[in-house]
């Protein structure tokens, strides 16, 4: 059994190349870390598990270490075809509580737009199993503002990685990842 992560860092980059694998494999380089054996995790953020900067998060890492991470993934060949991929990630005001990363990727949005519907389905997903009722059809700067006034939510953010797709035909590649660390 793995032990619980005790922290946690955002990363994003972009890829771009003749071969869809290697544009994956340079957008793991601009996100620093190309160099991990990659494991996907689901959504949660354990409790008092700490948010810390990706400069600090990354020069822990050591180079085949087994890295468990939360990623949004998205490729396209199209030139010009607007791409994004973001994670968002929202905790709860009580540091025993455990909070939510959501994954988000896709076409035609634009970063503010992708990372904004990242968070929001993060604090979505956190307010529900905090009992706090909220409509849906209701902007998300509402529903953030309601989350602040709860103070059932304490932080919720987002990283994005957008672009578009290369001019001439090659694959771009965009991924946005939640990594967690165990010290």
């Amino acid at each position: 059994m793995f032990p619980t992560p005790a922290r946690v860092f955002l990363t994003r980059g972009i890829g771009v190349h003749r071969h869809a694998l290697t544009a994956f494999e340079l957008a793991l380089r601009d996100a620093d870390i190309e160099q991990q054996n990659l494991v996907y995790v689901s959504s949660i953020v354990p409790p008092h598990c700490l948010s810390i900067p990706r400069e600090v998060g990354v020069e822990t890492l050591k180079p085949g270490d087994i890295t468990f991470c939360v990623m949004a993934r998205i490729e396209t060949n199209e030139p010009g075809r607007r791409i994004h991929a973001s994670v968002g990630l929202a905790r709860p005001a009580d540091p025993d509580g455990y909070g939510y990363i959501s994954e988000h990727h896709g076409f035609g949005q634009t970063a503010a737009q992708s990372g904004d519907h990242a968070e929001d389905l993060a604090a979505s997903m956190l307010a529900s199993t905090l009992g706090l009722e909220l409509d849906p059809e209701v902007a998300w700067n509402e529903r953030r503002s309601i989350y602040e006034h709860s103070n059932l939510v304490i932080e919720s953010l987002s990283i994005t990685a957008a672009t578009e797709g290369d001019a001439h035909g090659r694959w771009t590649c965009a991924v946005s990842a939640a990594v967690f660390l165990f010290s």
